[in-house]
């Protein structure tokens, strides 16, 4: 009989990774088997958290040891796209942190060989997953807005953490910084505006470090029939803070996050919605947080690859790659940037 525990194979386990343990243990057929740890340190600390799990220094040889059926990749931004080949090529599903690259020709080897291979890959955009904003696009998939024409999507927040070595401060690694958080809010707005379809251009601003990193970045999209989207991101801020504002031709939703950390597990939030000519409404959410959500799109992705299915695949993750990097396009040549969806 076919077991139905998900054996997880963990690659990273830096700060992140390690949240991302704690979530698996949470869940119910879920059992962390193996650990790629790139240092003494994140080796370190898997022996204590982890005491049962295999522990690996070359993630070649804990593919290759196999006995599992999910691989995790938790690892810096630059290698996404190799690990998660490498993971596929190796007969697992893939459960991967964003960016799902740092180029579209990254984005598209994964697609291909997640094709090639028949396995699933899933993208850990976890706000899809939570309670406050997953329930935006509830109202907009219901046509509780009408169809959706202004969108102000905002960060305003302390500096990033350095990672393990300093790896988000290192362009070559981290990409950038777009990639690195507002990739999650240009998820979201491509979402919300799904049956609007593709943006057409985007236009871009910001200031940058002499290390080509952008630390404050307003971006501007719009769509062919006049809808327009803003986000921006504030590097420069204290705590974290993040404001979601949506026009729609019969409704609108404004909901912020507040809290001292981004993982913080005491926050504030709020969310209401206006529903044609009434009165706006104030809705009740129980908790809302990246620590919730990311157990619970932990949960969702490990049920999809026991249905065959993923809830966010590569293809559709690849949108708001496209999005970030000609947002960068655009700020560094100072012109708007017509956007071509076509892979």
């Amino acid at each position: 009989m076919k077991s139905t525990t998900s054996r997880i194979a963990l690659a990273g386990f830096g700060a992140w990774g390690q949240m991302h343990a704690r979530g698996i243990d949470a869940i119910d057929g879920a059992q962390v088997v193996s650990v790629y740890c790139h240092s003494e340190a994140s080796e370190k600390a898997a022996a204590e958290l982890l005491p049962a799990a295999r522990r690996f220094r070359d993630y070649a040889a804990m593919l290759a040891a196999g006995g599992f059926d999910v691989v995790d990749v938790t690892v810096p931004n630059h290698v996404h796209a190799e690990f998660s080949i490498a993971a596929l090529e190796a007969g697992a599903h893939v459960f991967q942190e964003k960016p799902l690259g740092l180029t579209l020709e990254q984005c598209d080897a994964v697609v291909e060989m997640a094709r090639r291979t028949g396995k699933l890959v899933a993208l850990n955009h976890e706000l899809r997953m939570s309670r406050q904003w997953g329930l935006v696009r509830d109202y907009a998939a219901r046509g509780d807005l009408g169809r959706i024409r202004y969108q102000h999507f905002s960060l305003f927040r302390h500096k990033f953490r350095q990672g393990s070595g300093g790896w988000r401060y290192d362009a070559a690694k981290v990409g950038s910084w777009i990639l690195e958080e507002l990739v999650h809010f240009f998820d979201l707005v491509l979402w919300y505006a799904k049956e609007s379809g593709a943006p057409a251009r985007v236009h871009a601003f910001g200031t940058g470090q002499e290390s080509g990193l952008t630390d404050n970045f307003t971006t501007t999209l719009q769509w062919n029939d006049g809808s327009v989207a803003v986000l921006s991101q504030c590097l420069s801020g204290f705590e974290h803070h993040t404001l979601l504002e949506i026009g729609g031709e019969s409704g609108s939703v404004r909901t912020w996050w507040s809290g001292a950390r981004d993982r913080t597990l005491h926050p504030e939030f709020e969310l209401k919605v206006q529903r044609g000519g009434s009165e706006p409404e104030t809705v009740a959410i129980p908790k809302s947080g990246e620590v919730f959500e990311l157990e619970e799109n932990l949960r969702a992705a490990l049920q999809g690859f026991r249905a065959g299915r993923s809830i966010l695949s590569p293809e559709e993750a690849r949108a708001s790659i496209a999005v970030c990097l000609a947002a960068e396009q655009s700020f560094r040549e100072g012109k708007a940037i017509e956007l071509n969806f076509t892979p």
